[in-house]
Order: C-alpha cells, then sequence, then structure tokens
C-alpha cells in the first residue's frame, strides 16, 4: 500500500468519524434505543452490573459492513 492510498483512507476514517459526531451531537435524544433492544442482555443487581448489547452490536455491524461495501464499490 502506498501512501496516497494510505492517506485516503485515513481521510474517510475522519470523515466518518466527524459524520458520527455530528449525528450523535443532534440526535442524542432520538438514539436512546441504541443498547436497549430486545437481544441485549442486561444483568442488574444491588452490587453488580453486567451489559452486553448482542443485538446492538449485530445491527451496527451489519450497518457498517454495509456502508464499507457501499463505499468500496461506488466510491473507490
Amino acid at each position: 500500500m502506498n501512501s496516497t492510498e494510505t492517506g485516503k483512507w485515513i481521510i474517510l476514517a475522519g470523515l466518518l468519524i466527524v459524520v458520527i459526531g455530528i449525528i450523535i451531537y443532534f440526535f442524542h435524544d432520538k438514539l436512546g434505543w441504541i443498547g436497549r433492544l430486545p437481544g441485549d442482555i442486561r444483568i442488574e443487581r444491588e452490587n453488580f452490573r453486567f451489559y452486553f448489547p448482542f443485538t446492538t452490536m449485530l445491527l451496527l455491524s451489519t450497518v457498517v459492513s454495509l456502508l464499507i461495501r457501499f463505499i468500496k464499490r461506488f466510491l473507490l
């Protein structure tokens, strides 16, 4: 991989982080369902809290995979 290609990937990653930040900043009150989907494992006791967002991770992984596939197919 040459340095110009690496630079393009770093710029793309930075833009993605900025877009995600803007979405979270402006729509944080509308994104309350993330992490509370059916299938997310949550165990809360008096002195113990365990949380495993299984369904949220599957959904996020699918969205990121589709986004990467779209970027590779149409923009690169």
